[in-house]
Parts: C-alpha cells; sequence; structure tokens
C-alpha cells in the first residue's frame, strides 16, 4: 500500500533511531516510491497493459570507517528491526572505508528550488492506447513502411526521501511521461528499421504522436538500400539522437570514481583545455522540468548548475563526498544513490550549448563525409579514451545527404574527438543528456565498401 511523504519520513526517523540505539555511530535512510501504468501494442492489437507499484528502503550504517548497506521492500516492523541488526551486524565486520560518512551538518542544502518536476495529472490506461496507436499509424501509413515492430506507452510517478542521523531530512517527487514506435521498411533480406519517441516530465509536453509516428517511418524508408562506405578519415556529424553518447563518455571520464581509481583518459586534464574554444558544456540539476532535475543530492547537499566545460576548459571532476575526500576536494553535489549501495557521482541534466552555425551548413562545408544516426557496440576505453563503434546513417557527398549506410565503424580518441568537436545551433532538450548536432572532423571511418 503507498505510503505518504510524512509517513515515509516518520518511519525513516524510526528506523535511524533503531540504528543509533543498536550501536551505529551515523545512520541515513533512504525510502523510494514508485507507481507506473506502462501498454504495448502491435499492428494494432494491444499486447500489453499493466499498473504497478513499487517500494524499497535503503538504511546505511556506519561505525568508526566501516560502513554497510541494506534493503527491504517490507515495511513491516519487525522485518526493519531485522534489517536495522543485519545492518548493524555487517558494518563491524567489513574493511574500513576511510572515506566514507555522513555530510557534517553545516554541508546540508538549506533552500530547495522548486523543479516543477511533478505533473499531478495521471493519464488514463485509454490515454497510452491512444498515443501508441496515433504513432504506430502515421508510421504505417509512411509508403515504403512494411511491418511494425511495434508501439509502447507508458507513465510513472516516483517519490524519495532521504533523512540521516546528521539532521538532514527531504524528499521531492518526479513524473514521467512517454511513447515511442519502432517500424521496418522494405522486404526480405533488404528491410531497414527505424524508431522515433517522446519523453517529457509533463504529459502536455510531449510531441504530437502523429508527428513522431511519420519520423520513424520516414527514417525507416530513407535506409533502405544502404552501401558500406569506403574506409577513409572523414568528417563525421552526430545527430542529436547520439550525439549524446559522446556528452556521456565524457562525464565518465570526469566521474570523481574514475578519477580516484586513476582509470581515466582525462584524469591529468582538470583546469586544461579539453575541447575547442567557445565549447560550453553544462550540468543543471534545477532545470525546470527537467528529466533529470533534483532539488538536492544524494547526501543532502546542494547542488547546482555547473559549467563543466568552460569555453574548452574543463572547471571540475563530478564528486559526491567519498571521492571528494579521496582528492582532497570539496564535493561538487553530485551525489547520486539507489537503495542497495551507497551515494556515488552521477551527472543530471547534461547538455552540451549549442554553437553559431546552423546544421545545414556544418554538412555543407564537408565534401565527403559521414552522417551518423544510429551506434552499436559499446567499443570504448575508459582508460586510454580509445573509442570504436559500429554505426549508421547516411554518405555526404558535396554538402548533400547522398545516400543511405550501414555496417559501419567509426573510431580516434576520444581526446582528438571532443578537440575537434563542432557543434550546430540545433540543440532541444528530448532526453537526459542533450547536444546540438555534432561535427568531428578526421575521424577513421571503416566500412570496406569501394
Amino acid at each position: 500500500m503507498p505510503i505518504s511523504k510524512d509517513d515515509a519520513l516518520a518511519l525513516l526517523d524510526s528506523v535511524i533511531a533503531k540504528a543509533k540505539k543498536a550501536g551505529a555511530e551515523q545512520v541515513d535512510a533512504l525510502l523510494a516510491q514508485s507507481t507506473s501504468l506502462s501498454h504495448a501494442q502491435r499492428l494494432g492489437e494491444v499486447e500489453k497493459l499493466e499498473r504497478s507499484e513499487e517500494q524499497d528502503l535503503g538504511l546505511r550504517v556506519l561505525i568508526g570507517k566501516k560502513q554497510a548497506v541494506v534493503s527491504s521492500n517490507d515495511f513491516d516492523s519487525a522485518t526493519l528491526d531485522q534489517l536495522v541488526e543485519r545492518a548493524v551486524a555487517m558494518a563491524k565486520v567489513v574493511p574500513d572505508d576511510p572515506y566514507c560518512g555522513l555530510a557534517e551538518p553545516a554541508q546540508l542544502v538549506t533552500q530547495r528550488p522548486d523543479i516543477d518536476s511533478l505533473d499531478p495529472q495521471e493519464p488514463a490506461p485509454e490515454r497510452l492506447i491512444e498515443l501508441a496507436r496515433a504513432a504506430e499509424e502515421a508510421a504505417r501509413a509512411v509508403k515504403g513502411v512494411t511491418n511494425s515492430e511495434g508501439a509502447e506507452a507508458g507513465w510513472g510517478q516516483s517519490f524519495v526521501v532521504l533523512a540521516g542521523s546528521n539532521g538532514f531530512s527531504g524528499a521531492y517527487e518526479r513524473s514521467s511521461h512517454s511513447y515511442g514506435v519502432s517500424v521496418l521498411a522494405g522486404e526480405g533480406v533488404s528491410m531497414e528499421r527505424d524508431y522515433a519517441f517522446s519523453q517529457a516530465v509533463y504529459g502536455g509536453d510531449l510531441r504530437d504522436p502523429a508527428e513522431v509516428g511519420r519520423e520513424a517511418g520516414e527514417q525507416a524508408v530513407r535506409r533502405l538500400g544502404a552501401r558500406r562506405p569506403k574506409t577513409g578519415r572523414y568528417p563525421v556529424v552526430f545527430d542529436p539522437r547520439v550525439g549524446n553518447s559522446l556528452l556521456r563518455h565524457f562525464a565518465g571520464a570526469i566521474n570523481g570514481a574514475a578519477i580516484a581509481r586513476g582509470t581515466s583518459f582525462l584524469k591529468d586534464k582538470l583546469g586544461e583545455m579539453v575541447f575547442a574554444d567557445g565549447i560550453n558544456i553544462i550540468d543543471d540539476p534545477h532545470r525546470p522540468r527537467g528529466l533529470a532535475s533534483k532539488p538536492f543530492d544524494a547526501e543532502g547537499l546542494a547542488n547546482r548548475k555547473h559549467n563543466l566545460i568552460e569555453n574548452g576548459r574543463l572547471t571540475t571532476w563530478l564528486l559526491d563526498l567519498s571521492t571528494a575526500r579521496q582528492l582532497g576536494l570539496e564535493s561538487s553535489g553530485h551525489a547520486s544513490r539507489g537503495t542497495g549501495g551507497p551515494p556515488h557521482p552521477s551527472s543530471t541534466n547534461l547538455y552540451l550549448a549549442p554553437g553559431k552555425i546552423t546544421r545545414d551548413s556544418l554538412i555543407g562545408e564537408i565534401k565527403q563525409g559521414f552522417y551518423v544516426t544510429e551506434m552499436m557496440g559499446t567499443g570504448v576505453n575508459g582508460v586510454t579514451g580509445d573509442y570504436s563503434r559500429g554505426a549508421a546513417g547516411f554518405w555526404i557527398e558535396n554538402g548533400e545527404i547522398a545516400y543511405p549506410v550501414s555496417e559501419a565503424t567509426v573510431a580516434g580518441n576520444l581526446k582528438d574527438m571532443f578537440a575537434k568537436l563542432t557543434p550546430a545551433d540545433d540543440l532541444v532538450f528530448r532526453y537526459g543528456a542533450n547536444t546540438p548536432t555534432l561535427r568531428i572532423d578526421g575521424a577513421t571511418v571503416a566500412g570496406g565498401g569501394a
């Protein structure tokens, strides 16, 4: 049965008090509760309509420099007593962690911004069916589309409550609405697939499903007759739906955990130029209606908008308290956490600021190049920056999209790729990490084509 925020805070206070009484020196607890509705259909026939409700409580106890985390989805008093007993027993025998510990009271957040992260309106199941059906029908209506992999729609609402023996207590709520469709074009061995989707915190901010469906269908048809590109070094243009993967590689490289371990190709680059002058990468946890917004971090510290890259220069690592202590720095307010483990650093609403050149001009300057719309595989070495991923998209000739391309590989080193990156001016916020169209000059494209 769902628990209210007030009851959740009271429950966490009770568990923390029990843990302190049992011998814990420091304690914090996280309660997460979510409700979701999901729907799937294919060729107009409903295949799934499900509703789920989940709750979980994670307890972290510290004794000296030892810590243990346990969790339970059963909030019965006797079960939580056992949870406390188990956590304290574990914390007495695990190895020391010299960097663990809760925030000092003076470090805790004092002002909590309104991030407008909750749409109070729960959609009716019929609305999800309507969104998915409209998207799939529009996609299938595109000439050349021959089949559908189906359409899905979903809604979710959650709240997170965090409390600690250091005096912190806080809660926030979040909602999400989404739908998407995937279709096939062509026949036999010459079939191609593509997709489109929309997601937002508020249902009213979703894109028109007919527009999204047409986009999926037209993209699938455009991919018919794909060729393998000729191997060589070319400018590579990343569509925004794949450009954000480069942003995530960057975020991983400046994560405090990787820096503390010495396993990042950017470990020696703090304060230095990593991108070209004029490039700015921002992490903004307070973006209104942002998909990853939150009013404080997972350790109760204030979080804020950070220019991670400012005019090409790396300004900070992503740090929680533990990684900050390891590096002799202050937390950047980037702690994230689930109920099953201790905090760790993570980005929030991450984006690369738009440039000053249009997408058409960015492409128009290219004599021979590759426009990437899909990437496959995970061939990225976070230690060296070496990059090699499968890709598909379109070949560029004399500044124009010429023909579809598949079975290609884009390779290089992320340090070089970052330094040669040029953004267009077409940034649109659609994902948790967002970029405009990006061009990287001089990457290796392998395909074996003629």
